[in-house]
């Protein structure tokens, strides 16, 4: 591999995170309100680790930065599982 090959790969590992989306409470609680009550706690789970991160300036080794990342999927695919009981209601 060349130099800046290594140089942009390096960049947007280190990038990628601080471009990470924080989870968004985007679920009708009305028609779902288990699914949103999940969204709603995954969001919370992000706001402590964030909150941790902080009161220990940052040095986790990467595993709260994980964490967040993962609940952001979370977040992602119940949306997404809502979407998909939508299509399967009468």
């Amino acid at each position: 591999m060349s130099r800046i090959t290594i140089a942009l790969a390096c960049v947007a590992m280190l990038a990628g995170p601080a471009f990470a989306r924080e989870p968004v409470e985007n679920i009708n609680p009305a028609r779902h309100p288990n699914l949103a009550e999940a969204q709603h706690l995954s969001r919370e789970a992000y706001d402590r680790i964030s909150a941790a991160q902080r009161a220990n300036e940052w040095d986790m080794e990467g595993h709260a930065a994980k964490a967040k990342d993962l609940l952001q999927q979370v977040n992602e695919e119940l949306k997404l599982a809502a979407i998909a009981a939508n299509k399967h209601a009468k």
